[in-house]
């Protein structure tokens, strides 16, 4: 980056009125050391969010990190690394970064547009002390050859100014134009975003197969809206996912994971409006006006009905839970808070494919999934009964059972009771408790949907910052100067000089453009062979 002029900071004095100290605070604001340093630290504060799960992406994912780390959570929440983007000290420094180079690039804005403006410079007088030179001597009148210069420069692309017996020309104007154009690429880039975490939105919502959503707020999971969100701005459409397909693969070490997933939508645009058909896939979304609909993660709903002691159907239905491998198999609980006479709760796995393993000697050891898909089905769960706290009033995650005032079940061996239970298994619980039953396995999506306003405007940043880029990198300043006199004998003395200014120039390129210019002034095959300098 050369978004602004490196000025050394002056000492701070040590007293200084309010005028000056800010004067002397905007102008360490605007140098391009900090410009540099706000970079890097927006790169280092992202690092976060692409290490912990975000809310706003995968509050299922922080759900679980959450429970897997309960004395960090604390700490995590405090510091908003579960909302790195929406951070007060993300934006902060997302700012300052903006500020600065704002007051870099407005001063330098009018030296680019005089350096791109700016005429060829005169021809120095001793030409043969640039390093890429050549002479010789024609018949032709200086003004024939000049002209000729001129017009053969032209030809090629150079800037041409005449004067005093000479020809200066210069090429590569457009280095300074991409690196103004790089550097207010990347305002733009920061505006796109901004204007999409102010306006937009982005939330997710887990559908059964065969159930559908509508995009209003009432119907999603987890909701991040922009801090300048405008509900009247969502779309009124609707999607419903029909069917959902899985290829596994079947051989080498990933055997048993998921290889492809898409999930079949039906939709409408408005409500009411003309039903479409949409096959939903990672990293292909549905785009419907200025909304994208994105399919991000998929598991099981196992079935289970819990029946209470007077054989009342406490709850039932399918349960969400989440995937803890590639395996599939996944974690999750149940809970029946109206049953009678105690409440009930269960927590456990499901394994899509139940397997045990055997350590070397052939004995069984920990129970596992040996295949994403539900070949095999089993779900293990322990029994809790008593106070599941969710008649308190306070808020509780689906995805965890709190047993601070719950009790195990015990078997007749007095150990906590597990259910072991393929799908159509029923089992008794002790004490006239009541029953559990396996009915069977559903599928659940995970669907996020967004609307980023200024997406377009960022990848549009993005394009022109390349352009910029490549413009600065690759386009190569270069002055030639062709100068005519007569000598005292009468013939006239034609000198030129090349000189390459960008770094890293190939000296036998620069060679072969001089003999080229060269050969199309008239130089003789003689003077070439002998290269006269």
């Amino acid at each position: 980056m050369t978004g602004g002029e490196d000025r050394q900071a002056p000492a701070l004095p040590s007293a200084m009125t309010a005028r000056e100290l800010a004067r002397w605070a905007w102008r360490q604001l605007t140098s391009m050391r900090t410009a540099l340093v706000l970079l890097l630290l927006l790169a280092l504060a992202a690092i976060p969010g692409s290490v912990f799960p975000q809310e706003d992406i995968d509050s299922l994912a922080v759900t679980q990190w959450k429970d897997a780390h309960p004395k960090l959570t604390p700490i995590w929440e405090s510091l908003d690394l579960f909302s790195v983007y929406s951070s007060v000290w993300f934006s902060a420094i997302y700012i300052l970064l903006m500020v600065s180079l704002v007051g870099c690039i407005i001063p330098r804005t009018g030296v680019y547009w005089r350096a791109l403006r700016a005429r060829p410079p005169r021809a120095p007088r001793h030409l043969s002390r640039l390093p890429e030179h050549a002479s010789y001597d024609t018949e032709e009148a200086p003004e024939v050859v000049l002209e000729r210069a001129a017009a053969v420069l032209k030809k090629r692309g150079y800037r041409v100014e005449a004067s005093d017996g000479a020809v200066a020309a210069e090429r590569g104007y457009l280095r300074e134009a991409g690196n103004l154009l790089f550097h207010l690429a990347v305002l733009v880039v920061l505006v796109g975003f901004a204007v999409g975490g102010l306006f937009g939105y982005k939330g997710g919502v887990i559908l059964l197969v065969g159930n559908g959503f509508s995009n209003n707020l009432t119907q999603y999971d987890d909701f991040a809206p922009g801090s300048l969100f405008d509900p009247s701005t969502m779309e009124d459409f609707h999607f419903s996912v029909d069917e959902f397909d899985v290829t596994w693969l079947t051989e080498g070490l990933s055997a048993g994971q998921a290889r492809d997933f898409k999930a079949h939508l039906t939709y409408t645009e408005t409500q009411g409006g003309e039903t479409k058909e949409h096959a939903l896939r990672v990293n292909h979304p549905l785009t419907i006006g200025g909304t994208d609909v994105f399919l991000i993660g998929h598991g099981y709903a196992p079935v289970i009905t819990i029946r209470d002691g007077e054989g009342e159907i406490a709850t039932g239905g399918p349960t969400v839970f989440l995937p803890t491998d590639q395996s599939f198999a996944s974690f999750g609980v149940v809970k029946a808070p109206d049953a009678s006479p105690n409440q009930i709760g269960l927590e456990g796995t499901f394994y899509p494919t139940f397997a045990m393993g055997q350590d070397e000697d052939g004995n069984l050891t920990m129970p596992y999934s040996a295949w994403g898909d539900a070949l095999d089905p089993l779900v293990s769960m322990l029994v809790y009964t008593g106070d599941l706290g969710l008649n308190d009033g306070s808020a509780s995650s689906v995805y965890v059972l709190d047993k601070a005032d719950a009790e195990p079940v015990l078997n007749d061996e007095g150990r906590p009771l597990r259910l072991d239970l393929r799908p159509g298994d029923t089992v008794e619980l002790p004490d006239d408790m009541g029953s559990v039953t396996f009915e069977g396995v559903e599928r659940w999506n995970k669907i996020q949907i967004s609307r980023t306003p200024g997406k377009f405007l960022a990848l549009g940043g993005v394009v022109l910052a390349l352009i910029g880029l490549f413009g600065s990198l690759f386009v190569r300043p270069r002055r030639v100067w062709v100068r005519a006199r007569r000598d005292p004998e009468g013939r006239t003395l034609v000198e030129a000089a090349r000189l390459d200014r960008s770094s890293g120039a190939d000296p036998e390129t620069g060679a072969e453009e001089m003999g080229a210019i060269l050969d199309s002034l008239g130089r003789p095959a003689r003077a070439a062979e002998g290269g006269a300098s």
